[in-house]
C-alpha cells in the first residue's frame, strides 16, 4: 500500500468517526438536565438488585464483564514487568543499605499504615454500600504496606512482602472472577450475570454477585501493585550490573 492510499485511507476514517461523533452528540440529552436514559436504567437496576452504589452496580453487575477487561489490562501490565524486569545472568543482587530516616517521618509513617490499611480493606468489603470498591481499596492497601518502606527501611519492607505469594494473590483475584463468571454460565445465565441472592438492601450481604466480584478485583489490583512495584523497587535498590 502506497503513502498516498494510507493517507486517503487515515481521512476516510476521521471522516467516518468524525460523522458519527456528530451525530451522537446531537442525540445526547440536553447538558445540565435532569433526565439522562442511560442513568435513569443504571439506577433502576442497582436498587432492582440491592446495590446501594449504582457505580459499583455498574462496575460489577451491569457491566461486568467491561471491568474483567480493565482488572485483565494490570494482570498483563504486571506479568509484563515482572517479565522484563527479571534479574539477567548479567546482573548481581545486593544488599539494600539502611537509610536514614527522621523520627517525625518514621512517626507519621507508622501510624498512617494502620490507618490505610484498615481504610482499604473497609473500601473494598462495603463497595457495593459506599462509594469506592476493588479498585480504590486495593491502592489503599498496597500504599499502606509500602509506608513501612518509608518509616523503617526497604528491608522491613521485604519481611512483609514475599513476592511469590502476591503473584499468586494476583493470579487468584483474576481467575476468582472469571470463575463467578463461569458459575452463571453453570446455572444457564449469560457469563457474568448476577445469578446470586440480592440480599437485603444496604447491607454487607447484598448486591449478588457484585461483593464477589469487588472482593476478587480488591485481592488482584493490591497484590498486582504490590507485584509491580517491588519489581521497579528491585531494579533501584537490590538489582546492578555486573562490572
Amino acid at each position: 500500500m502506497s503513502r498516498t492510499l494510507r493517507l486517503w485511507v487515515l481521512l476516510l476514517g476521521a471522516g467516518g468517526l468524525a460523522a458519527l461523533f456528530a451525530v451522537a452528540c446531537a442525540g445526547m440529552p440536553r447538558f445540565g438536565g435532569a433526565w439522562h436514559p442511560y442513568g435513569d436504567r443504571a439506577v433502576h437496576a442497582a436498587l432492582a438488585h440491592r446495590t446501594a452504589n449504582t457505580i459499583a452496580s455498574v462496575n460489577f453487575d451491569q457491566r461486568a464483564f467491561d471491568t474483567l477487561g480493565e482488572e485483565s489490562i494490570l494482570f498483563g501490565a504486571v506479568l509484563g514487568t515482572v517479565v522484563l524486569l527479571r534479574q539477567t545472568r548479567e546482573e548481581n543482587r545486593r544488599q539494600p543499605e539502611p537509610a536514614h530516616v527522621y523520627p517525625a517521618v518514621r512517626r507519621y509513617a507508622l501510624f498512617a499504615l494502620p490507618v490505610t490499611l484498615l481504610i482499604g480493606l473497609y473500601v473494598i468489603a462495603h463497595g457495593q454500600i459506599t462509594p469506592g470498591g476493588g479498585f480504590q481499596g486495593g491502592i489503599a492497601v498496597a500504599t499502606a504496606l509500602h509506608l513501612l518502606y518509608i518509616a523503617v527501611d526497604y528491608r522491613a519492607l521485604e519481611r512483609i512482602r514475599p513476592i511469590g505469594r502476591y503473584e499468586v494473590g494476583d493470579a487468584a483475584g483474576e481467575a476468582a472472577y472469571v470463575l463467578v463468571g463461569a458459575a452463571a454460565l453453570v446455572s444457564g445465565a449469560a457469563f457474568l450475570t448476577n445469578v446470586l441472592p440480592f440480599g437485603t438492601f444496604n447491607t454487607l450481604s447484598s448486591g449478588g454477585t457484585v461483593p464477589v466480584l469487588n472482593a476478587a478485583l480488591g485481592v488482584e489490583v493490591a497484590c498486582g501493585v504490590v507485584v509491580l512495584l517491588a519489581r521497579f523497587l528491585d531494579q533501584a535498590v537490590e538489582i546492578e550490573e555486573t562490572p
